[in-house]
């Protein structure tokens, strides 16, 4: 069998993520709602405008932790202009606070098979490591409270942006055999497309609860192995078929 070397995407491939904003969205939604009641203000429409903010926070500060409170307090500032509703200072805070909530969750739950998966590929002697977007303090704590440095040890990359530019500098400090490398992921904007775009091989997990932002048209043809699996169980032996070749 030929190693393979296997960068993993942490958020909603090895663990959730999206039900925790999403959690967090709906209750920002009902305050707004509740605040703007006078306004016939819809909690879709909220969410829509949020996620404007948010998105377009992305490109400028990446995963940055605080981008996602502030497209919060833009969302209401917002809506504040246009309704000419007064804006208060308190509310900004409360929307700063629940917005900065949604990283302190006391229970993170991992994927289905999640130690099964990773236990098997590290068993059958291929290199696992982790590469994951946003902040680097709340990145590594997620590692480590799931127990994850004891299939990635110190090899794990934190980056605020996850772009084709950041996995080519990756791939090419380490000397990475692109031949027999692989990337694996639940987004297409920032694990897939830069995988194909970088030359390594793909696989896509879809998350259990997708994010808008993470869906995008794929529009570069692949140059090595692209699978598309249902779930983490069936990655090791797609791996092995290819480890023979």
């Amino acid at each position: 069998m030929n190693k393979q070397t296997i960068l993993f995407d942490l958020d909603d491939t090895l663990i959730h993520c999206n039900k925790y904003f999403d959690e967090v969205l709906d209750q920002f939604a009902d305050l707004m709602t509740t605040w703007f009641g006078g306004y016939r203000l819809t909690a879709d429409e909220v969410k829509r405008k949020q996620y404007e903010f948010d998105s377009a926070g992305i490109h400028v500060l990446g995963f940055a932790a605080g981008h996602f409170p502030q497209s919060l307090v833009e969302t209401y500032e917002h809506y504040s202009a246009m309704t000419g509703r007064h804006p208060s200072e308190e509310e900004r805070k409360q929307l700063t606070s629940l917005g900065k909530s949604v990283y302190d969750f006391p229970n993170i739950e991992p994927y289905p098979n999640m130690t099964e998966t990773l236990g098997s590929l590290r068993d059958q002697g291929h290199e696992l490591f982790l590469y994951t977007g946003g902040d680097h303090s709340i990145q590594t704590s997620k590692v480590t409270r799931m127990g994850l440095d004891a299939y990635f040890g110190d090899r794990l990359f934190v980056s605020s942006h996850k772009t084709t530019t950041v996995l080519e500098s990756i791939l090419t400090k380490h000397s990475f055999n692109r031949d027999k490398t692989w990337m694996i992921g639940n987004s297409i904007r920032t694990d897939v497309v830069p995988a194909l775009e970088t030359g390594i091989n793909a696989i896509h997990i879809p998350a259990i609860t997708e994010w808008q932002y993470n869906v995008i048209d794929i529009e570069v043809k692949p140059r090595k192995a692209f699978l598309q699996l249902k779930k983490l169980l069936d990655v090791p032996p797609a791996i092995s078929r290819f480890s023979f070749i």
